[in-house]
């Protein structure tokens, strides 16, 4: 009951952060949102600060697993790094919902979910370190394949399909 507790309250937080923004976002919001009391919303996260650093965590865990997935259906961490994301599944989309809501809980620079977002990208970036061999190519790669998902969730035009494998290629030098 308490992990889907946690995890209703989290999607309130993010579905808040979505329809009105961090600054209209209170506790007292999330909670009626996710059908707690406040009192049960601060068992779980005793601030709004905790409450942001928890959602920005869970989204990493998120791609975590899609990254796990990839990985142990072949595809290296570089080349799913790179990827232009999916929207059409269901996955993809509560990843892009909660990337924004993570993005927009950063705006004030709070130091719990700068942590957190600092932890989760750190964790990316010490993989790709760890695949590459050259670290100032490691760096580039994730430089690209942020560039490449911000322009996924801002509806950017994507490159031409052949340019794009032509890009990946000569980055991870195929």
């Amino acid at each position: 009951m308490a992990a889907g507790t946690r995890d209703r309250i989290l999607d309130a937080l993010e579905k808040l952060l979505l329809d009105v923004g961090i600054a209209q976002v209170t506790l007292e919001a999330v909670a009626a949102e996710a059908g707690v009391s406040k009192g049960g919303l601060l068992y779980h996260f005793p601030s709004k600060e905790a409450l942001l650093a928890a959602m920005v965590r869970r989204l990493g865990e998120r791609a975590d697993a899609q990254r796990a997935d990839a990985v142990s259906g072949g595809t290296s961490l570089s080349e799913w790094y790179l990827q232009v994301p999916d929207a059409s599944t269901t996955e993809e989309l509560a990843l892009y919902r909660s990337t924004i809501a993570a993005l927009r809980s950063v705006d004030g620079q709070h130091d719990e979910i700068q942590k957190a977002v600092t932890e989760v990208m750190r964790g990316w970036d010490e993989g790709l370190q760890s695949e590459i061999d050259d670290p100032v190519q490691a760096e580039i790669v994730r430089l690209v394949g942020d560039g490449i998902y911000l322009a996924a969730l801002l509806g950017l035009p994507m490159p031409e399909p052949e340019l794009y494998k032509m890009v990946v290629a000569r980055l991870l030098q195929k």
